[in-house]
Parts: C-alpha cells; sequence; structure tokens
C-alpha cells in the first residue's frame, strides 16, 4: 500500500512539474507543400520563410507567453498525398497550417482541416473555387486568384502584343485547367481574339511533340499555358526545336528560376504572370537579407508570399488570444498586418485585400516585370 501510494505521490509530482520541464502547450504551426520532387523549389520556400519569422517570434519570447512549435510535411503537391499529410498533421494537434503549394493538394487537404477547425493559409494556391465557392471557410492565401492572372495575362496578350489568334494549353490540373479556362472566357468575351486551339497534355510526359505540332498548325500567333515550370520548360523547348518561333505565356506556376534553368536558352523572351515586384518594399529586402543569411542562398518562389502569410497567422493568433478558427478569421479581416508584400488583410471569403499580379519576361536569363 505505502509502494502505490509512494507511486501515486510521484506521478502527481510529476504531472504539477511539467510546465517547467519542457512539456509546456506549444503552438503547433504546419507547414505543408512540396518538398522534395519537380515542385521542390515551389514549397521549400515556405519551409524556410517559416523557421525565419518563428525564430525571431520564439526569440522574443512566442506568442502569450507560448513558443511556436514547426510541423514540416511533404506532400509533394500530389493530392492522394496531401490528404494523409493533412491527417498527420491533424493527429499531431496542428494550430494552423502555412500551405499547401499546389491548387490541386491543396483541394484535396481542406476538407480536413476543416473538420479539424484548422486556419490554413496558402502562399500559392491560387484557385479561384479555393475561396469563391464557399466550401473552404478555414481557408486564405497570400496571393490573388487565378481569375486576376489569367485576366492581366489575356489583356497583356491582347492590347500589348495585339495578338488575335490565341492557342490554349494545359496540364489538366486544378490549377493549370482552371488557368486555362479562365483564359479562354476572357478572350472569348473580348472580341478582340479568337481561341484556336483548347487542349490539355499528361504532365510528366517525355514527349510534347504531339500538342507542339497542334498548335503549329492551329496558326495561333501565341501559345497561353496554364500549368508548372516541368511541362513548359519542355514544351516551349519543343517549340524551339520545332522552328515555333511564336510567343509562350504562362501563369506564376512557371514563374520560376527552374522553368529557366531546365529550358535554358529556349526559355528567353516566355512571359509569365506572377505576385507583383515588392523589392523596394523595406520588409522585403529585410526578408531577403534574413533567407541569405540564414541559408546561404537566395529565397525561391513564394517566399515573401509565405513569410507574409506566417506573419499574417501568427499576428491573428496573438490578436485573437486563441486558435480558434472564428476567432482568427475575425481577426485576419479586421487587422492590418505589415507584409514583405505590403500591408494586408482578408476579406471573408478569405482573398487577401492588398496583393496582385504583374507580367514578367525572360531577359537575359532572368524574370524581369514588365
Amino acid at each position: 500500500m505505502k509502494k502505490r501510494m509512494l507511486v501515486a505521490a510521484t506521478v502527481a509530482m510529476m504531472a504539477m512539474a511539467a510546465p517547467t520541464m519542457g512539456f509546456a502547450e506549444t503552438i503547433k504551426f504546419g507547414v505543408a507543400g512540396a518538398h522534395s520532387g519537380d515542385l521542390a523549389s515551389y514549397g521549400l520556400p515556405s519551409v524556410n520563410a517559416a523557421k525565419l519569422v518563428i525564430e525571431k517570434v520564439n526569440a522574443g519570447g512566442g506568442i502569450n507567453g507560448k513558443m511556436i512549435e514547426l510541423l514540416v510535411e511533404d506532400d509533394v503537391c500530389k493530392p492522394e498525398v496531401a490528404t494523409n499529410t493533412a491527417t498527420k498533421l491533424v493527429s499531431e494537434g496542428v494550430n494552423v497550417v502555412l500551405g499547401h503549394i499546389c491548387s490541386g493538394a491543396t483541394k484535396a487537404a481542406l476538407p480536413i482541416y476543416k473538420n479539424a477547425g484548422v486556419l490554413v493559409m496558402s502562399p500559392s494556391a491560387t484557385n479561384p473555387a479555393l475561396t469563391q465557392s464557399g466550401e473552404y471557410p478555414n481557408f486564405a492565401r497570400t496571393i490573388a486568384p487565378d481569375d486576376a492572372q489569367a485576366e492581366i495575362d489575356v489583356k497583356f496578350a491582347l492590347d500589348t502584343l495585339g495578338y488575335t489568334k490565341i492557342a490554349v494549353v494545359h496540364d489538366k490540373g486544378d490549377y493549370g485547367k482552371g488557368f486555362a479556362e479562365f483564359a479562354k472566357k476572357f478572350l472569348e468575351e473580348s472580341g478582340k481574339a479568337e481561341v484556336v486551339l483548347f487542349e490539355g497534355v499528361t504532365p510528366g510526359a517525355v514527349d510534347y511533340s504531339a500538342i507542339v505540332q497542334k498548335i503549329k498548325r492551329s496558326g495561333a500567333e501565341a501559345v497561353m499555358f496554364g500549368g508548372y515550370h516541368p511541362e513548359a520548360s519542355k514544351i516551349i523547348s519543343m517549340m524551339r526545336k520545332k522552328r515555333l518561333k511564336i510567343d509562350f505565356i504562362s501563369d506564376d506556376g512557371v514563374k520560376d528560376n527552374t522553368f529557366i534553368k531546365v529550358a535554358g536558352k529556349n526559355a528567353e523572351g516566355a512571359y509569365a504572370s506572377g505576385p507583383k515586384d515588392t523589392t523596394m518594399n523595406p520588409l522585403s529586402i529585410q526578408a531577403v537579407k534574413e533567407h541569405k543569411e540564414k541559408f546561404n542562398s537566395d529565397p525561391g518562389a513564394f517566399f515573401e508570399n509565405a513569410y507574409s502569410a506566417t506573419l499574417a497567422m501568427l499576428n491573428a493568433i496573438e490578436k485573437a488570444g486563441s486558435t480558434d478558427l472564428d476567432a482568427l478569421k475575425k481577426a485576419l479581416q479586421t487587422e492590418k498586418v505589415d507584409t514583405p508584400v505590403g500591408q494586408i488583410y482578408f476579406d471573408e471569403r478569405g482573398d487577401a485585400i492588398g496583393v496582385g499580379f504583374s507580367v514578367y519576361q525572360v531577359k537575359d536569363g532572368q524574370f524581369v516585370e514588365l
């Protein structure tokens, strides 16, 4: 009996001492995205952004006395993997999630987070339905949706480049096809141009000569592509190999330096929309400096959007004094936050107010804002 009482007393003492023994409650901050594979160049910058912001916040005492704990999971930008990633993060008690990166993966994972009441904020998932459908009240993003960039790309093709015959090609995914459908819609509604081809290609294919031949036969003056850089680099390289020298116009899934590295000289002159250049923003300058000092490299695609999302979510947690979804949404909609992409807050749907797109062109091996 005495032995049992001693054990019980010891357990009770350990439980009382837990907060001072490293078991204090933390705010669990998840980062989900492509951290390996062909699209890792989109996902890894988000991990780095979260690390930089969280390191500073923790060094300053955390939020409301709680440290931020980072939980990182790789979804390879595949919907079937993203559901497992989300399930794992929820099972680990995640409070908020930065991610996912690709629209298809984000769409697959969101219902799991929704059921758990977890706020998700993406720096790059641009499919309009993610906010406009009303299905995901737990979702927000620090990037404008596809309809916004499709519209700016179409206006550029028509009003700046003056084209009247355009081929629209996509990768059949939620992101790429969504962008292409909006581009087709805006082109047809303009009354200024004819969509001479609208077709999807299979991601990961080795040879895209068939679609290039179709573009050539269509008489297109330019091709607009909805998708990511692995397919875009192959298509534009095949176009140049077949001596098809028409303009190539694409989305922010292509505005990545990996596209230039893979396509090489064939990328020269290509156009792609992407988040507005914020290099003159002092907070952007500081964030990039932090990345160079910490990781000895320049940040990649969507780094500033991810840095901004991390700041916005942590600010919401601080202002709300909670990780409750409704409280966080209220804070996001009422509290303006200074970030590397500008001063932002969010509408009721979860879209950031204060962000937008620009058109870029590859000049001398670099994307230049036009």
